[in-house]
């Protein structure tokens, strides 16, 4: 991949993909091609086929998703199945439609059985039931990582696939009812600590267990496999160390410098137990994450603040 090379980043205002530009751009990259959903419906196979046929990327970050945290993903099951498969089926056939180079292709961590042995490894996926909150999503991820694997069998397409762990960070989602468990609780946390109130609520009991990536380390990643990796197996991305929602909260208690007390509301879901990713895959490439929690936890909280001062969340 050269500084020059036509890079297309699907999904580049959503907060990996706006890390992906970041990092091309800070490493050289020049000719980086993007669209907004207002500009390009990637669900529309003849809008993307007609982008393809003009912009000819030569590779392609797909980081575009419908996401969301339990309550989104229970919630919308339909939009979050079809949604996705609509948007990355489009994208995988105009790559090959088109001549693409290489193509990476971005899952999730809930693309694993939910009692898959910890930490979880490549070789879990497909060996068990999923976790039955977010299967939707997870099934519409796993097509994409077996539609790469397809197209790479069929027609030698050098695509590529990467298992993100739980993500946070700048441009991250703080929706009070559709994000995930950590821009969540920042904003629980912030709005609390205003409004003077004397205990948050969390969901669950506390109890399961969580690995966190800074959103710019993931780019950082996959970068690094962008221009190393070329096998036709995935690749989990993740720091390999977790922490439970109880030891998660008190950290952003502390970063936000909420003063009042922590209470856990055991009638909401737990959703899966653990979620640790297997990154010995990862880390034998020759990459590991640079931010620990508390350091992007700052950063995130950071740029929290900044959105709220800029528009009302």
């Amino acid at each position: 991949m050269q500084l020059n090379d036509k890079i297309y980043i699907a999904g580049h205002r959503g907060m990996v993909g706006g890390a992906i530009s970041r990092r091309l751009k800070t490493l050289g990259y020049v000719n980086l091609v993007t669209r907004s959903s207002a500009e390009l419906d990637l669900r529309s196979q003849a809008d993307v086929n007609e982008f393809f046929s003009k912009e000819k990327p030569d590779y392609v970050f797909l980081a575009a998703a419908k996401v969301g945290g339990i309550h989104a993903n229970n919630t919308y099951r339909a939009e979050f199945l079809y949604d996705n498969l609509m948007m990355e089926t489009n994208i995988i056939h105009a790559a090959w439609k088109h001549g693409v180079k290489k193509l990476m292709f971005l899952g999730s961590s809930c693309i694993y059985p939910k009692m898959a042995p910890q930490p979880l490894q490549e070789s879990s996926l497909l060996t068990g039931p999923l976790e039955p909150t977010n299967e939707p999503y997870a099934i519409a991820k796993i097509a994409g990582i077996k539609l790469c694997e397809a197209y790479r069998d069929q027609y030698g397409c050098n695509y590529i696939s990467v298992m993100p762990t739980n993500l946070y960070g700048i441009g991250d989602n703080y929706h009070p009812e559709n994000s995930h468990v950590l821009p969540a609780l920042i904003r629980r946390f912030h709005e609390a600590k205003e409004a003077k109130a004397p205990s948050v609520t969390v969901w669950g009991s506390g109890t399961p267990k969580r690995e966190f990536l800074f959103a710019d380390d993931l780019a950082a990643a996959c970068v690094f496999l962008m221009l190393h990796y070329d096998e036709k197996e995935l690749v989990n991305i993740g720091t390999g160390e977790d922490l439970s929602i109880r030891e998660l909260a008190e950290t952003v208690k502390e970063v936000v410098c909420y003063e009042g007390d922590i209470v856990f509301d055991t009638s909401k879901p737990d959703g899966t137990p653990r979620k640790l990713m297997d990154v010995s895959k990862l880390h034998k490439l020759g990459w590991k994450h640079s931010v620990e929690l508390k350091e992007g936890l700052v950063q995130a909280y950071a740029d929290f603040l900044h959105k709220k001062h800029m528009v009302a969340l």
